[in-house]
């Protein structure tokens, strides 16, 4: 078994180039620090930098800094995934910087907050600009970011593209469900997007897949207990995630799982990264 706390086992990743979109808080937070840790360099790319005032914790500046001080190289880029040309400069830069790009994790999401995303209103009800909030930034920018990262994989004849999908992409919603419409809709779209996108591209080399990742203890999570309630302690952190998607790149057999929904749990358990108390406070 790989014990996730322990960083020393997972630094299988130098030399390779990954760009993690969204990544200056919660998940895409995780997953850059985990390809961080396990040696890889990492774009970190979203719209709340040190200078933006959002008032939201996390910025891209401190998740590549310390991207960096786990061993790899974290490099901030202010992108608004919703703006086209500010995605194609992006990838334009990592060709030109780097020469090549292996991972690109598709994470960015305009997400309302916790309470409004799982406030249980129905779609009549919520303002129509959280569905442009929520598709043109959870599945449209995926999209776009692939379109750009795309050709210069496929110039390589390898690559691997994950998107961050949730388990409201297979279940959907239920008479109970809290969530908002356009979160299951946007979700279950990646699954087809990446399921498609995997079938173009199998031939040039390039895996695709969507993954879904367990109940996390984000920053939003836990700045909000009267929405999940105050003992969230059987969550997992946002790290987990990003270690059993460094585990996986590591593999390197993503090309056979390509077009498949991934759970991240499962994955942990075919790769045998463990979760101990300890990776779980830090």
């Amino acid at each position: 078994m790989v014990d996730a706390g322990d960083s020393r086992v997972l630094r299988g990743l130098g030399g390779k180039v990954a760009v993690v979109t969204g990544a200056s808080r919660g998940l895409g937070k995780g997953i850059a620090l985990g390809l961080g840790e396990a040696g890889a360099t990492v774009y970190v790319t979203g719209r709340s930098t040190g200078k933006s005032g959002t008032g939201r914790p996390g910025s891209i500046e401190e998740t590549a800094a310390e991207v960096t001080r786990l061993g790899g190289e974290g490099i901030a880029v202010c992108c608004d995934h919703r703006v086209d040309r500010e995605v194609e400069a992006l990838f334009a830069r990592v060709g030109s910087e780097q020469g090549h790009l292996d991972v690109l994790i598709n994470n960015a999401f305009a997400s309302p907050d916790p309470p409004v995303l799982w406030g249980g209103q129905r779609f009549w009800e919520i303002p129509l600009a959280l569905w442009d909030d929520l598709i043109d930034v959870g599945l449209r920018s995926h999209f776009v970011a692939s379109r750009f990262a795309a050709p210069i994989m496929i110039a390589q004849r390898q690559g691997l593209i994950i998107n961050v999908a949730s388990h409201a992409a297979g279940s959907g919603k239920s008479a109970t469900s809290r969530v908002i419409l356009p979160y299951s809709v946007g979700k279950a779209g990646l699954h087809r997007l990446s399921a498609d996108m995997a079938v173009e591209l199998r031939d040039s080399g390039v895996a695709v897949v969507s993954v879904w990742p367990p109940a996390s203890r984000t920053e939003g999570t836990l700045a909000h207990p009267e929405v999940w309630g105050a003992d969230v302690s059987d969550w997992r952190p946002p790290l987990f995630t990003g270690r059993v998607i460094a585990a996986f790149v590591a593999h390197g057999d993503a090309l056979a799982r390509s077009g498949d929904a991934i759970v991240i749990e499962d994955l942990a358990d075919e790769l045998g990264i463990t979760d101990p108390a300890s990776s779980a406070q830090r």
